[in-house]
């Protein structure tokens, strides 16, 4: 989350944990789960996240500290509480691999106005701002969290409307970045549907894709639609989306004409190479595909074998 930030989830989140063998596929459905998982969540709706260095007045639970390597995961429930009234509020999560969060307990607090104007809400005009561009490589060469992570969410929306079809990607900077991952996933091959970019500010290719990868709004995540178009869509992050679609200045050469020979430029920085293929967060992909009500279709057993958690305990390293 970025400073001054914060998000509500509607899905359930945090513990309480079932069994999948104890809740059954009708009770797991209400809680937005409809394939075979290892336990589903049965925690609050619409927890509230922001970023730790917006929380205030707040003070660890020592003895719901839990964690799997040098920080806290939450396994325990929330272990944060207020400092006057000892109330818990919150859950931090900072372990290993974990996006550093605090979760506020929509039953425990309060939204009150801070007194300050607020900034103008962001819009799909946004999206062509370069301070909105989700570079994909790190500064060490390896893959940013949230592209993995938005790529992930992406092919399991990807899985579902396709329901297992082969896909063919157009040629140039979205298969060069992106088709590793979906060839992961969703081989290419006789009867594929294609797939392409779409969104504010790019016009449609012609033929229309059979898919199109739209951005989320950056405020509601509701995916962009062109008016009148009731065709499949894909919805990416709209960061990620806002790179594939504006990259930017990518070449250091000049856009006529040329250096003089033996005249090498020292102020243009080389572009970032990555040390491997992009890789999906798993995880991510997983959470998302599950609660997907199109994974119940029949083309789509072999994902729910596959990728389903598994639903014995015993089977529970």
């Amino acid at each position: 989350m970025e400073p001054a930030t914060y998000a509500v989830d509607p899905q359930p989140t945090g513990a309480p944990w079932r069994l999948w063998n104890e809740v059954g596929a009708e009770a797991a459905a209400r809680q937005g789960v409809f394939a075979p998982v290892y336990s589903v969540c049965f925690g609050a709706r619409n927890r509230i996240v922001i970023a730790p260095g917006d929380s205030r007045s707040m003070t660890l639970i020592p003895d719901k500290c839990e964690g799997y390597c040098r920080g806290v995961d939450g396994r325990a429930g929330p272990n944060l509480a207020c400092e006057r009234c000892e109330r818990a509020v919150a859950t931090r999560l900072d372990d290993c691999g974990m996006w550093q969060t605090v979760w506020l307990e929509p039953n425990a607090v309060v939204r009150r106005p801070s007194g300050l104007a607020a900034g103008p809400p962001p819009d799909w005009d946004d999206l062509e701002r370069t301070e909105h561009r989700v570079p994909p490589i790190e500064l060490d060469g390896s893959w940013s969290r949230r592209w993995e992570a938005a790529v992930g969410v992406a092919l399991a929306h990807l899985v579902a409307v396709t329901e297992d079809r082969p896909v063919n990607l157009p040629a140039g900077p979205l298969a060069g970045l992106l088709g590793h991952a979906v060839g992961r996933y969703l081989a290419g091959g006789p009867g594929a549907r294609s797939l392409d970019l779409a969104g504010p500010g790019i016009q449609l290719p012609r033929p229309r894709p059979d898919v199109l990868l739209v951005p989320r709004h950056p405020l509601t995540g509701a995916s962009w639609r062109q008016p009148g178009h009731e065709g499949a869509v894909v919805p990416l992050d709209s960061g990620v989306w806002a790179y594939l679609a504006h990259p930017g200045e990518t070449s250091p050469m000049p856009a006529t004409g040329g250096l003089p020979e033996g005249v090498l430029r020292d102020d243009y920085p080389l572009p970032l190479r990555p040390w491997r293929p992009l890789t999906p967060h798993h995880r991510a992909f997983e959470d998302t595909l599950v609660r997907l009500p199109a994974v119940r279709a029949p083309r789509l057993g072999r994902y729910r074998d596959a990728y389903s958690r598994p639903v014995s305990p015993t089977s529970a390293g």
